[in-house]
């Protein structure tokens, strides 16, 4: 959520900086209501001010008078029940006004960071760097060919026990998820982040705080008869951890990882990756987050993402590290590290790790502080996948693959998984 007194004192400034999103922001509206509410509140404070000067005159005449009757001391009491009328009064309007704007600011994104690539879309992205030694041979399985020649996973018949878009793992599939899991949480908590486990079924008040809700209410799935929705990753129930809170500084910053299923209609994406790992209604994620000093937010940011690549140098997968252009900045982020592994059966980079700093975004839309110089903050909140299972387990297959139909699991993953290869049955 965005400063009300940044865009009430600077709306142009504002707008200029939402431009760079490459969308044009008119923030008219809130800015007048914004006004409005400012000038209520000086009405308010007026008044409380005029109410506790009354307070004590009333006191004063009471000792005086030595009774609670007399006609000036009957005055002063109607004169203050006549304050605290139109402080509720003005109160009233107040939180009305206070809705009205959160609802419109709601619906604003991030500032984008200066630091940020200036561009319009993926094509403004700039690739940072590169690690490993892509797969480049001809005529390579894809993961999905892979994956049902082995056993792995079956989509078919996942679509008798729901619809499209969900798979079920089976035998050395399922195996391998959970070797995959357990393998990135064993390795983020030996570098110092607390495991979580969060509920996957969150509220609504939780998703306005990470900022999916209202942007992306088309693309969660809902629970009819409760307010609860399925989440759709576990930077949601891990933001409304601390909702409310004031947080001591002394525990910054604090690192959780998190082991979740996720789920996300993908609206807009049908027609594109219809089989195989890549674009699933559910599936699984190893989630990092951290609460830290804002003064520290940039060196944090190297850090989550650096932690994420650990986990595709252990397992020797290819990837690249892209620098998200502003035009291409999810909503609640300031700055975006996009980390991509390399598919050889379509000769490209695909996502698996989005590592972004949402400055004091999610922080001001959930409440989150820490009393920093003798200040309330509000925190910076980082977060990125540290991975995604599932596109893990694709980039293993395919990059593993071998000339009998096997495929070499990474040495890292071997203790977990218990073999070398996977090899039909």
């Amino acid at each position: 959520m965005l400063d009300q007194k940044l865009i009430r004192e600077n709306p142009t400034s504002v707008e200029e900086s939402l431009s760079l999103r490459g969308k044009v922001f008119k923030i008219s509206l809130i800015h007048e209501l914004t006004v409005k509410k400012k000038e209520i509140d000086i009405k308010i404070s007026s008044l409380q001010s005029e109410s506790k000067k009354l307070s004590k005159l009333i006191g004063q005449e009471i000792i005086k008078s030595n009774a609670n009757n007399s006609p000036e001391l009957n005055s002063l009491k109607k004169k203050g029940n006549e304050y605290r009328i139109k402080i509720s009064e003005f109160e009233e309007k107040q939180r009305i006004l206070e809705k009205q704007i959160n609802n419109e600011i709601y619906n604003l994104p991030n500032f984008p960071s200066k630091d940020a690539p200036i561009g319009k879309d993926e094509s403004n992205n700039v690739q940072v760097k590169t690690w490993g030694y892509p797969l480049k041979t001809h005529n390579l399985k894809s993961h999905w060919e892979i994956g049902e020649s082995l056993n792995l996973f079956d989509s078919i018949k996942s679509t008798k026990i729901s619809k499209s878009r969900f798979i079920t793992l089976i035998g050395n599939g399922a195996r391998l998820e959970r070797a995959l899991i357990n393998f990135m949480l064993d390795i983020h908590t030996k570098n110092g982040y607390l495991e979580l486990m969060p509920p996957a079924l969150v509220n609504t008040e939780s998703l306005q705080g990470s900022g999916q809700l209202p942007k992306f209410s088309n693309e969660s799935f809902k629970c009819s008869n409760d307010d609860l929705w399925l989440s759709p990753t576990a930077e949601v129930p891990l933001t409304a951890f601390h909702k409310n809170e004031i947080i001591d500084p002394k525990q910054l910053p604090i690192k959780y990882v998190a082991f979740s299923p996720c789920f996300r209609r993908e609206a807009g994406s049908y027609g594109r990756d219809t089989k195989g790992l890549i674009r699933l209604h559910q599936f699984n994620k190893v989630e990092l987050y951290w609460f830290c000093d804002p003064s520290k937010s940039q060196e944090a940011h190297k850090n989550i993402t650096s932690d994420a690549e650990s986990i595709l140098k252990k397992l020797n997968l290819p990837y690249r590290l892209v620098d998200i252009c502003t035009g291409d900045l999810g909503f609640s982020s300031s700055r975006t590290f996009d980390l991509e592994v390399w598919l050889p059966s379509s000769q490209s980079y695909r996502e698996i790790s989005s590592c972004s700093n949402c400055l004091d975004f999610q922080a001001r839309r959930s409440s989150i502080r820490a009393k920093i110089d003798k200040k309330n903050t509000y925190l910076h909140t980082l977060n990125g996948s540290g991975l995604a299972i599932g596109r893990t387990m694709a980039a293993i297959l395919e990059n593993g693959q071998q000339t009998d139909g096997s495929v070499k699991i990474p040495d890292a993953l071997v203790p977990y998984f218990g073999s070398n290869f996977l090899k039909t049955s």
